[in-house]
């Protein structure tokens, strides 16, 4: 009886462990970012040592995927596969670009940093080509489903976290006024 209790206690400290590891590295690569996140930061900003952070995670990509993951839990990704459901293609691109949007002022710092990095680190762009890029490109396949290669051209750009950026935090938009501005340059670029 006391082994069982000891084994389940060890079991949920080295969860918790875990966790806080990963909640660290989610932090720093919102702030930091995931290139300049390096595992003695980790370690210290989780509390532990590093051949603690190394007997939960065999490598950095590991650490990545976790974290990831945990982001995609909390904040999870508006589903594409619904808009399919909207008949009309404005309003599809105006409810899909809408929680996108949505999504991106959420979740602006961590995207901002990630995507910025994935420019210059490896890893961070090998961690958003298995995540992001998929993600992304069923959201275009459900959005351009009728769309000229014109539109569907636009539809890129409005996809795009940088267009966003630009609409919302640079030019002081609203997310939906953004969505909509970007559904109504999408159907306009029909020729």
């Amino acid at each position: 009886m006391t082994r069982n209790y000891t084994l389940k206690k060890r079991a949920e400290k080295q969860a918790q462990t875990r966790q806080r590891i990963v909640e660290a590295t989610f932090d720093l690569h919102g702030s930091v970012g995931p290139a300049q996140t390096t595992l003695s930061m980790i370690a210290e900003k989780a509390g532990v040592q590093r051949h603690t952070l190394y007997a939960h995670f065999k490598d950095e990509r590991s650490l990545f995927e976790a974290c990831s993951g945990l982001h995609l839990e909390r904040s999870p990704l508006p589903d594409a596969e619904n808009w399919r459901q909207i008949n009309d293609i404005d309003r599809r691109l105006r409810v899909g670009l809408s929680e996108l949007y949505d999504w991106y002022g959420r979740n602006a710092d961590i995207v901002g940093s990630v995507l910025r990095d994935a420019q210059v680190h490896d890893l961070t762009r090998e961690t958003v080509a298995v995540s992001i890029v998929p993600y992304m490109n069923a959201c275009r396949d459900v959005l351009a489903e009728t769309l000229t290669k014109q539109q569907t051209a636009v539809l890129e750009l409005a996809l795009s976290f940088h267009t966003w950026q630009t609409l919302v935090q640079e030019q002081g938009l609203q997310s939906a006024e953004a969505a909509e501005v970007m559904a109504r340059t999408v159907h306009c670029a029909a020729f």
